[in-house]
């Protein structure tokens, strides 16, 4: 007990003796006066606690997370038995925000019928000149179309689906002699595919489909070491590599085609797609280095890490994502998989997780390589965070209730008890992770901006003199933006909160998905249709560039819309999402992992 209580306690002690002795020294009259004083206090006290009790009930039940927010304050983050919830027997997860949901489903709809109108079937839309681009001469394979599919079905939009399912069968074709991204293609399109196909109670069509694209895509991995070409040219079925560093690929890129080829792989009993897939994943097992990150290149023919940047941002982020994601498509059969995750979250830990020193944010840094004069390779550590890092945050918890869980299925939320040390770890990280990528929607338009700065107590800065912690670099007023400050329509954050609300029922997490969508309405949706990115996201009136990329129908609405909707809307524990946020199902594989003892 500390030297404040202490007299604290002595004072109180000293001034109830002194009490006790005036009252025995009081003659009668008095102490009758105490008593009938006490009484009315009393009296007084049995009248005022209902109002009290039904206006904190009030509190409570309106807002619930206000009361969870007090309990965190008083118990902290690493005391008591469990985390932050609804209470009082209400789980919100289960009661869908209607009118909120429909809200999404009307900017779906906005977005849709533009593209739809002015550009159907081409790759990509730009709802400012309404028209539509390919990403080939030889044109498109629909990419927004497929991309879209599967959240019209989870929408029920049936007009919607049906014209897109007519544009499948008639229109749609994988003969184009034009050279497409491997990565891209195999999360929009394939992924798209084999989710439209589950969604749609087995459709055929989708299926014929994702075989022939998946044929096409095949001949990638014919290589030395058996990671992928980037690129493939679908008429040619051929491999192709960078036209600038043609021996270099992004570790992203490479590991994360193993859910969509496995589900197709189980769907066709053809072991050809799981071995060409998985064969990746052994290649980058033995590439592993001493602290269990990956760097963002990797060389095509010898299969080893290049030293480059090493993050959790563009080309890194992905390979972190599928770890935990192929542990859990193939319901937890392939304990290689939480092997390598459990390494990857222990280095990330370790070398990666940064706090701010004034707000103590947490954040993930990036270290960057520099060679010495002597020829040393040493690593240098940047305070930088891309919006992609932020689907991180509902990554770790949800890896917390799985991947370190000691129970299944864990309590919503998770009891300390159910959880490894590690996932204490993970779950708390996670959960502040997803508070600081909200705080960076504290723009002029509460948009996100693409990249941002944290301060780092190197800097040396005066805490009184700035504003936040973070920043973005190179903003100056009245200058053109620079690139880090555009929002491009992504879907990172609300990925994080739909699943941070799953596990947890708090609706602060619905509150800031909210938010963030009415600023997208407010700021990025032309009023003819569509949506457009914001090229700084800390001016009002918005300047627009005049693209809507295909995720924000595939991924960023449909998180919104999942964020509102009832919890029994593809489970967690029944669905896996992959990078694109194409749900595919959780199914037990009969095929065993070829390097698992390796």
């Amino acid at each position: 007990m500390s030297d404040a209580a202490l007299r604290k306690r002595k004072t109180q002690s000293d001034t109830k003796g002194q009490a006790r002795k005036e009252i025995n020294a009081a003659n009668t009259q008095r102490k009758n006066e105490a008593d009938v004083d006490t009484a009315a206090l009393l009296r007084y006290i049995k009248i005022l606690w209902i109002p009290l009790v039904l206006c904190f009930g009030g509190i409570f039940f309106f807002n619930p997370s206000t009361i969870t927010d007090i309990g965190n304050s008083w118990f902290g983050t690493d005391s008591g038995d469990s985390w932050s919830s609804n209470s009082a027997g209400i789980d919100l997860r289960y009661i869908p925000d209607v009118e909120k949901r429909d809200a999404v489903v009307e900017a779906f709809k906005h977005a849709w019928r533009a593209y739809e109108r002015d550009a159907m079937g081409d790759d990509e839309y730009h709802a400012m000149s309404k028209k539509g681009t390919n990403l080939t001469e030889a044109g498109g394979i629909g990419y927004t179309v497929i991309d879209s599919i599967d959240t019209m079905l989870i929408m029920g939009l049936e007009e919607d689906y049906q014209r897109a399912r007519q544009w499948v069968e008639t229109k749609l074709s994988f003969e184009k002699d034009g050279v497409f991204n491997t990565f891209e293609t195999t999360i929009r399109v394939l992924g798209g595919l084999l989710s439209a196909y589950h969604l749609s109670s087995n459709d055929k069509l989708y299926l014929d489909r994702a075989i022939d694209l998946a044929d096409r895509i095949l001949p990638v991995f014919n290589t030395n070491s058996g990671l992928p070409w980037p690129q493939v040219n679908l008429a040619q079925k051929k491999g192709v590599p960078n036209s600038d560093y043609q021996a270099v690929v992004s570790t992203a890129e490479v590991s994360t085609l193993q859910l969509e080829f496995r589900y197709l792989s189980y769907l066709t009993d053809n072991e050809e797609y799981w071995e060409k897939a998985e064969d990746v994943m052994r290649v980058i097992k033995e590439a592993k280095m001493a602290h269990g990150l990956a760097t963002i290149y990797m060389h095509v023919e010898t299969g080893k890490y290049i030293p480059s940047t090493i993050r959790l941002g563009s080309r890194g982020d992905s390979y972190y994502e599928y770890l935990l994601k192929q542990y859990i498509q193939t319901n937890y059969t392939e304990p290689v998989y939480k092997d390598m995750y459990d390494d990857a979250m222990e280095g990330i830990h370790r070398h990666l997780i940064q706090q701010s020193p004034n707000s103590k944010m947490i954040y993930t840094a990036e270290l960057i390589p520099e060679r010495t004069e002597t020829g040393e390779l040493n690593w240098h550590l940047s305070p930088k965070q891309d919006h992609l890092v932020c689907f991180f945050g509902g990554s770790l918890m949800l890896g917390a209730t799985v991947a370190e869980a000691m129970v299944q299925p864990v309590s919503v939320p998770p009891k300390r008890k159910e959880l490894t040390p590690n996932g204490i770890r993970d779950w708390v990280t996670g959960a502040a992770l997803i508070k600081t990528c909200w705080d960076t929607h504290d723009t002029a338009t509460g948009l996100s901006p693409e990249i941002v700065y944290f301060i780092t107590p190197q800097d040396n800065l005066d805490p009184s003199s700035v504003s936040s912690d973070w920043y973005i670099k190179g903003a100056e007023p009245y200058a053109p933006p620079p690139y880090d400050a555009r929002y491009i329509l992504r879907p990172e954050t609300v990925e994080s909160l739909f699943i941070a609300f799953r596990l947890t029922g708090d609706i602060k997490y619905r509150n800031w998905g909210w938010s963030i969508f009415q600023a997208i309405e407010k700021h990025c949706k032309i009023e003819t249709g569509g949506y457009a990115s914001v090229l700084n996201v800390d001016e009002v009136p918005a300047t627009w560039e005049d693209k809507m990329e295909t995720f924000l129908m595939s991924e960023t609405l449909k998180y919104l819309y999942l964020l509102f909707e009832d919890a029994n809307v593809l489970p967690l524990d029944k669905y896996v999402f992959n990078t694109e946020a194409h749900p595919l199902p959780i199914f037990t594989p009969t095929v065993r992992t070829a390097f698992a003892d390796s």
